[in-house]
């Protein structure tokens, strides 16, 4: 076999590097001649600001966005402040509201605040695309919607789905993959980064910079987080997420939470450890290391990037003191109860999860003090926990279980 030379194997390091934990990247070849060229590539990602606040699963892109970064390309964060007025009907089974200017600028502002916990500011232009859509006239738009037809646009899996089941469609939401498609040509955008639900959008900014006579953008799509029951998206209505505005004490017992399986998913998406790092540690697990201890380095540097060192380690040190008067078992089942109506009573809960016979029995034990969620003492009775919350759910000193709501 020939041996790779210097600049060869520059370059598949960090392709492996920036297929870390993708889900898709088109087209392969086409970002090894972009790479080879050996200049910054314009890397985009683009957030409507539909919302102000952050989760870790979001984060995901953007950690995808900083490795880029850390290999020496340009990041253009992109604030769809115009895209955000029409609303992303992607994923979505109706017409969602658009925002008013002020909600857009105002949930705007609050993105600039958190990202930069993950984004180097100094290598990241901040854009936003009213800076040229404010400029289109209609004559421009007609022009960019003559591109595509009705049908092309009912190949999207959304859009195809409501026509199918006789679901309003607002002309305004044809416009949205268009105008996102668009800023890669504002931009002459190298690679655009997505979630998989966005790849109908992401391919239509090749098909635009095609069209205006521009080499078509790498489309590099990366996986929808899981949250911490390991079964749906991680969604704050589901309540089974990690805000990255959370208190550290609250981040750390969350993650440390995960079951033993999801965390090197966790892992793999979430960290900046190398991935040779990740695969010690897994060989570690197999030969009988406590997976517990890794849980932990998740956890802490979770906490520390958005936080500090120092509230990782006063984290680590109250979680630890949460448990010591019973230490949780290696052993500990991983249990999943059922909800009813996207709620669960903690006595109902109790007696589901097997870790007491009836629920007035949970509730002598709550009276007594005996009942624990997550290392803190259950006092309310009428306590109720949201499906998709996942909890470290303790009867006594003996009796311990990883409860999931579904």
């Amino acid at each position: 076999m020939t041996e790779m030379t210097a600049p060869e194997k520059t370059l598949a390091d960090a392709l492996a590097q920036i297929k870390r934990g993708a889900h898709e990247l088109l087209l392969e070849d086409e970002l090894k001649q972009k790479l080879a060229q050996g200049r910054p590539l314009r890397i985009k990602a683009g957030f409507d600001p539909t919302a102000p606040d952050l989760h870790i699963g979001h984060t995901v892109l953007l950690n995808k966005m900083r490795q880029l970064q850390d290999l020496g390309h340009h990041a253009l964060f992109l604030i769809g402040d115009f895209t955000g007025m029409i609303g992303d009907p992607t994923g979505k089974n109706t017409t969602r509201p658009p925002l008013s200017r002020e909600q857009v600028l105002e949930n705007a502002q609050s993105y600039r605040d958190q990202v930069f916990k993950v984004l180097d500011p100094d290598k990241t232009e901040v854009v936003f695309n009213s800076t040229w859509m404010d400029k289109f006239s209609a004559v421009d738009l007609i022009k960019l919607a003559a591109t595509h037809t009705v049908a092309r646009m009912l190949e999207r899996d959304d859009f195809g789905k409501r026509y199918k089941s006789n679901q309003p469609i607002a002309i305004h939401e044809f416009i949205y993959p268009l105008v996102q498609g668009y800023d890669s040509v504002a931009l002459k955008a190298d690679i655009e980064l997505g979630g998989t639900d966005q790849k109908f959008n992401l391919l239509m900014g090749r098909e635009l910079q095609k069209h205006y006579g521009q080499p078509p953008q790498c489309v590099l799509t990366m996986p929808l987080l899981e949250g911490l029951d390991g079964v749906n998206k991680m969604s704050k209505s589901l309540g089974n997420y990690v805000g990255i505005t959370d208190k550290p004490q609250d981040m750390f017992g969350k993650l440390m939470s995960i079951s033993d399986t999801l965390m090197w998913r966790y892992l793999e998406l979430l960290s900046f450890r190398s991935m040779s790092e990740i695969t010690g540690w897994r060989e570690e697990v197999s030969a009988g290391r406590n997976p517990r201890d890794i849980k932990v380095l998740l956890a802490q540097e979770i906490v520390a990037r958005f936080h500090s060192q120092q509230a990782a380690e006063a984290a680590l040190t109250e979680f630890g003191a949460r448990f010591r008067q019973g230490v949780l078992p290696d052993d500990m089942p991983e249990i999943a109860v059922a909800s009813a109506n996207g709620h669960i009573g903690i006595a109902q809960l109790l007696k589901q999860a097997g870790l007491v016979p009836s629920t007035s029995e949970a509730l002598r034990m709550i009276e007594q003090g005996g009942v624990k969620l997550d290392g803190e003492k259950v006092s309310d009775k009428a306590l109720q926990l949201k499906a998709g919350a996942v909890v470290v759910a303790q009867v006594g000193k003996r009796k311990f279980g990883r409860v999931s709501v579904s």
